[in-house]
């Protein structure tokens, strides 16, 4: 099946969506399903069976993982590959921030990172502090009212991607520490 959705959220804005998503019917294998012209964004298992027909079309082609994919399977393409998409099959599976970081931060992916599946809106603020730049939210609720999880919470407690220090390394709090009292003329 090749889906296509019309729009998506991408760098905290809605915006129209050029990709299409491969995802293997019951009967396709791998090795002979049909990966259709344009861009697309395929299974790792077609990634890995097709690859050479595949990379000859990069930038036109992305990879999507699922939790129980290794982003590491990726690290030998991981600088050609213009989007990763990492598929959330149930709301409830956070696999996928773990697969988010790692491609972030030992990776060092800076394509577009996607989220496809059961994304909602509740899940968008934690995605975006993993890495995720763009969400292909279910197609059955508002992508507009989705936008607004991006900015739920004005402040982050922990470090992350996003945020490299947390909290209490980036508040100076008055008499906690007198040298930078005094520093700061208090």
């Amino acid at each position: 099946m090749f889906e296509v959705r019309e729009e998506i959220i991408k760098n905290a804005a809605v915006v129209a969506n050029d990709w299409g998503l491969l995802r293997l019917d019951e009967g396709d294998t791998p090795e002979t399903v049909v990966v259709p012209a344009g861009k697309a964004i395929v299974p790792l298992s077609v990634w890995k069976a097709q690859y050479a027909a595949l990379a000859a079309r990069l930038p036109e082609i992305g990879v999507w993982l699922a939790g129980d994919e290794r982003p590491e399977e990726l690290a030998a393409d991981v600088a050609r590959l213009p989007v990763i998409a990492i598929d959330f099959p149930k709301f409830t599976d956070g696999r996928g921030y773990s697969i988010a970081f790692n491609l972030r931060a030992r990776l060092a992916y800076t394509g577009e990172l996607r989220a496809i599946g059961d994304v909602l809106r509740d899940q968008l603020f934690s995605m975006h502090r993993v890495g995720f730049d763009a969400y292909a939210t279910r197609p059955d609720r508002s992508i507009h009212d989705a936008l607004k999880g991006l900015s739920v919470f004005s402040e982050t407690y922990q470090a992350s991607w996003d945020q490299k220090s947390p909290l209490f390394r980036r508040h100076h709090r008055v008499g906690q520490n007198p040298d930078l009292d005094n520093a700061a003329g208090i």
